[in-house]
């Protein structure tokens, strides 16, 4: 998701013969000739990995094959709602769409989407020699269906990292004024209260010093789903609320009262810590959605924030972009006590382990195509480039590689991080009712962010919204 990026003309033409180099030429040739001529057509957000598809990989595709491919760039918003609208219509319009790991189950239930791994068991001739599933990593079983078939293919996967800045936390005058008013050395937060206490510290000292620094972000949009997000999948679990709050396994429980937790005092807690941090937030951040976090940070106005790792990669390396290259860290998100164990024993994750992948609609007109495209974008050939331009891994190989090595330091470690930490993060719980469930509590979250309802009664009411939604749905008995 997040952040609008467009690839310099030397790197663009670096990754095309990268990959062209790659590429199985003659098979790419033979499997594409009954299809030369046809325009493939894809809808998806505008984000780092998706902009790589259009500028990059499209049209390389086109120069192997004779198959254009035009990728619709969008907001978030739109893109959800001309995919749905399509498919929900059977108009054909889209070979490819974007699906977000937390609405698959939701696509899956109302048979949107082409089984891939069938479609190419079935058609062998369309195989490519260079596109294997089992290149992919474990993040590639959130797209499988009941029958353990692929029915997307994995094109993002990120982790949601805590992102600090490195210049202000190693200037040794900032590290004594610091520990005179803390008590303590200065370095990343491990727990909650040290987090809001770095936030407070760094607030004031850009008060102090007349500067443009603030000491954390806050995705806090007021009106959109972002806000909804880093609440429920970034600091929620963080303090051992899991799944939004709802026991799945309990009828759906959400209340308190009914086994449930998304009104249980920890969650309350949870949320009033991080609206707390607004006091200490750049003046966007009641306005900021994934893609104003990353600006925000890049433009060096936050000491620390909680970063969809997909804007790593331009933060700390794009000087074109970012005002902080060379000057960031990542770590882990601060633990409420007792979390890690939990998670450590398979009983939760600590953040949001998030990316998507291009599914073929079942209502598309050029299924065979499309699929060769698909396999396309999945070898592990096309990887690297792809890595280093917007911080994604969806294959294994992928770490491994020596420019994503050399990425890897620019970051901080936050490959590796993906790599030996990722186990850590989950993605959204397997909702088919997601959508349906978040916009009904929606206008109650927004309230409480704009102070029209307390922490408290506005989780309890949300909790309320979310058993009545989730009886009509028929999930709840």
């Amino acid at each position: 998701m997040k952040t609008v990026f467009k690839l310099a003309a030397s790197a663009l033409a670096l990754s095309f013969a990268a990959g062209m180099a790659n590429a199985d030429d003659a098979f790419w040739k033979e499997a594409a000739a009954p299809y030369e001529g046809v325009t493939l057509r894809g809808v998806t957000e505008s984000s780092p990995p998706s902009l790589y598809i259009r500028e990059v990989l499209a049209p390389e595709f086109e120069e192997l094959t004779g198959i254009r491919v035009d990728i619709e760039t969008t907001s978030w918003d739109q893109m959800f709602d001309k995919a749905i609208k399509d498919m929900e219509a059977g108009t054909g319009i889209y070979d490819m769409v974007y699906i977000e790991q937390d609405i698959v189950y939701s696509y899956l239930a109302r048979d949107f989407l082409t089984d891939t791994t069938q479609l190419l068991a079935d058609n062998p001739a369309l195989k490519a020699p260079t596109y294997d599933e089992a290149n992919f990593t474990t993040f590639a079983d959130y797209f499988k269906g009941e029958n353990g078939h692929l029915y997307g293919i994995p094109m993002e996967a990120f982790i949601k990292i805590y992102l600090y800045r490195t210049d202000l936390f190693g200037d040794p005058d900032i590290q004594a004024a610091f520990k005179e008013k803390a008590g303590r050395d200065l370095a990343p937060a491990t727990t909650h209260a040290e987090y809001t206490e770095i936030a407070k510290f760094f607030y004031e000292y850009g008060q102090e010093n007349d500067l443009k620094l603030w000491g954390a972000t806050v995705q806090g949009h007021t009106g959109h789903a972002a806000s909804w997000y880093e609440y429920v999948e970034t600091v929620a679990p963080t303090f051992g609320i899991y799944n939004w709050g709802i026991d799945a396994d309990n009828n759906y429980a959400a209340s308190v009262a009914n086994g449930g937790e998304m009104n249980s005092d920890t969650a309350k807690e949870a949320l009033q810590w991080w609206l707390d941090l607004r006091q200490y937030a750049p003046p966007e951040s009641n306005q900021s959605t994934w893609t104003e976090v990353g600006t925000t940070f890049g433009a060096g106005r936050a000491a620390q924030g909680l970063v969809y790792g997909e804007n790593a990669g331009w933060i700390a390396a794009d000087d074109t972009k970012s005002l902080v290259v060379g000057k960031v860290g990542v770590a882990l998100p601060p633990l409420a006590e007792g979390v890690m164990e939990e998670v450590e024993n398979g009983e939760g994750y600590i953040g949001y382990y998030d990316g998507g992948a291009f599914g073929l609609p079942s209502t598309s007109k050029n299924k065979e195509a499309a699929a060769l495209f698909l396999q396309y974008i999945g070898q592990n050939e096309v990887q690297p480039d792809w890595a280093v331009a917007a911080p994604r891994v969806t294959n294994t190989a992928t770490y491994d590689d020596p420019k994503v090595q050399d990425m890897n330091e620019e970051l901080g470690g936050y490959y590796d991080m993906l790599k030996d930490k990722g186990y850590l993060f989950a993605g959204a719980p397997a909702y088919p009712f997601h959508a349906q469930l978040r916009e009904a509590m929606a206008p109650t979250f927004y309230n409480i962010l704009t102070g029209d309802l307390t922490v408290s009664d506005g989780l309890d009411q949300m909790a309320e919204i979310a058993e009545t939604t989730l009886t009509e749905l028929g999930y709840r008995k």
